[in-house]
């Protein structure tokens, strides 16, 4: 399939939803992960699931923010950052029905033609826009997923060019759903700064501060795929930064995270946000593990 052309990278750029909507049997061999890289078989994910269940509870922990303030609310984040680095968030104060409205206004977005997509068309200088590769290795073996990435703050990334116009709602929603997040990272970085034992503020003034921090939104579409057995939508990775809060589709279990050196797949709960803390949070709680204890005479 022909492919279009964008500055920066070193070859033509082709739409992973271009290709599943062509009807092909096969993917394309950029798409086939290495052998030790691709989905675990039926089998390998049962028993993977079978031994999260024994030994984990089931899966990554589930955390109540309805008492955010709350000594216990602090101290469950606190021991599922240290435990996992992962947790869903519930009750986390973010309206559903917004939730629900920016799950709809993207998939309009991607069911958009192609010619309306392709005018936010991004480059790998900021990756900012439509999407559907990170790197510029040439002759790199691809994820089967394109995204769409916005910068939120600080003001000057942001760039309301880059920004779709349709559907309608889609900038208002984005916005409105940027701020209720960006909060819910604030509550979130006080309940960890008191589980750490610092100041409600302390992790959240080292990000700049309530508008200082710097805020993102990635927008992931995977279309289907005729071989899902040799390919990933999202390879494995960790996320540079402070924290990830995904709101995932609750409908399709795709989500794995690392546990102990095996897969654990995510079963999100309706409505949750699911909590990826990045490398930088991460380690904090890190160098905290490793100070050595002390006792009194």
């Amino acid at each position: 399939m022909e492919g279009v052309g964008a500055a920066g990278w070193p070859e033509p750029v082709v739409r992973v939803q271009s290709l599943s909507e062509s009807g092909a049997a096969t993917i394309p061999d950029r798409y086939v992960k290495p052998e030790a890289e691709r989905p675990a078989t039926p089998l390998e994910a049962a028993a993977a699931a079978a031994a999260a269940a024994e030994t984990e509870g089931g899966g990554i922990p589930v955390v109540d923010l309805l008492s955010p303030c709350d000594p216990a609310t602090a101290r469950a984040v606190s021991e599922a950052c240290r435990d996992w680095g992962f947790f869903q968030a519930v009750n986390h104060g973010v309206p559903a029905g917004l939730l629900r409205r920016a799950r709809a206004v993207w998939r309009g977005f991607f069911r958009q033609p192609m010619e309306v997509k392709q005018r936010y068309a991004n480059s790998p200088a900021t990756y900012e826009g439509y999407g559907s590769r990170l790197g510029v290795e040439k002759g790199a073996v691809l994820d089967w997923g394109d995204y769409y990435f916005l910068h939120v703050r600080p003001p000057h990334l942001f760039d309301p060019d880059k920004w779709p116009h349709l559907p309608p709602e889609l900038r208002e929603t984005t916005e409105e759903y940027s701020r209720e997040v960006a909060a819910l990272c604030g509550r979130l970085m006080t309940a960890m700064s008191v589980g750490l034992g610092a100041a409600p503020s302390r992790l959240q003034e080292a990000f700049g501060g309530a508008d200082g921090a710097g805020v993102c939104v990635r927008v992931n579409y995977y279309p289907r795929c005729p071989q899902p057995e040799l390919t990933l939508g999202l390879s494995s990775h960790s996320d540079p930064g402070g924290m990830t809060v995904l709101l995932a589709d609750d409908r399709v279990r795709g989500l794995q995270v690392r546990r102990r050196g095996a897969w654990v797949t995510v079963d999100p709960v309706p409505d949750a946000f699911i909590v990826n803390v990045g490398d930088q949070i991460q380690a904090v709680y890190t160098i905290q593990l490793s100070k050595p204890s002390t006792s009194p005479p």
